[in-house]
């Protein structure tokens, strides 16, 4: 049976490319939820997340931290997959998104690039093997002008990843935002930098220096559609599963 995949910001830039991946992936575009689209448009517009929802049997969610909540209580009655690529939640907005998890399937990734995910998986396994008071762990990461979070919701996934291998809490050794006499940097913080500019899709380097040697982790996306494809993927992969909070290295069978 053909996966019916709807888009929550179908008419944004994302959702525009996530609406040519879901028929280029041979799925059925139910439609969307946006602003208004010019009338040739080839999609339906629905009124709300809960009539698209019903057309779906997946949900792609690219929209604003602000719709989080809310899309998580009408989601979590749908019955329907929900995969999530907002950035910028709270931890209050993390929490309606674990509770909706436990009545449907979420796929909820800070980035849907394989090779993200693929770094993520290096970032935990380096942070194990370089003991926090010989390697300063930083990351540093770049975007479009146009982003309104920061550091990014991937550079944040860097520093989790790193902070799982070290066996500790990536609030409590965070350090962001670095201005005038701060101090000697601490033992074991974890540190952001975040640039803007242009039109960066986004480049993102996890740093680990050390007195005698340093090591750089980077990954640049050239193309928003890296994204997109990975979503859609993400998709086609949750319509049916049963409940849980997902991950997309749950995707591509790296969990």
């Amino acid at each position: 049976m053909t996966i019916r995949i709807g888009i929550a910001g179908i008419t944004g830039r994302m959702g525009r490319l996530l609406a040519e991946e879901v028929c280029a992936a041979g799925a059925d575009l139910s439609g969307g939820i946006g602003l208004d689209a010019p009338d040739e448009r080839n999609f339906e517009l629905f009124a709300d997340i809960m009539a698209l929802a019903a057309a779906s049997d997946a949900v792609l969610d690219f929209t604003h931290a602000s719709l989080a909540q809310s899309h998580a209580a009408a989601l979590a009655v749908s019955g329907k997959a929900w995969v999530l690529g907002t950035t910028g939640l709270s931890a209050a907005d993390e929490a309606a998104v674990a509770a909706a998890a436990t009545k449907i399937p979420v796929v909820y990734a800070s980035n849907f690039s394989p090779g993200v995910n693929l770094v993520l998986a290096l970032a935990e396994r380096m942070g194990a093997a370089l003991p926090d008071d010989a390697y300063d762990a930083e990351i540093v990461e770049m975007h479009h002008r146009q982003k309104v979070d920061a550091p990014s919701g991937t550079a944040i996934a860097m520093g989790r990843a790193v902070a799982k291998g070290r066996g500790v809490a990536l609030e409590d050794v965070t350090e962001s935002g670095r201005h005038g006499h701060t101090g000697a940097r601490k033992t074991g913080a974890i540190g952001f930098a975040a640039l803007r500019g242009g039109q960066v899709v986004g480049e993102h380097s996890l740093i680990f220096a050390a007195a005698s040697e340093q090591i750089v982790l980077t990954h640049r996306a050239f193309d928003r559609r890296v994204f997109a494809t990975g979503a859609v993927r993400a998709a086609l992969w949750a319509a049916n599963r049963p409940p849980r909070l997902y991950s997309m290295m749950d995707v591509l069978g790296m969990a």
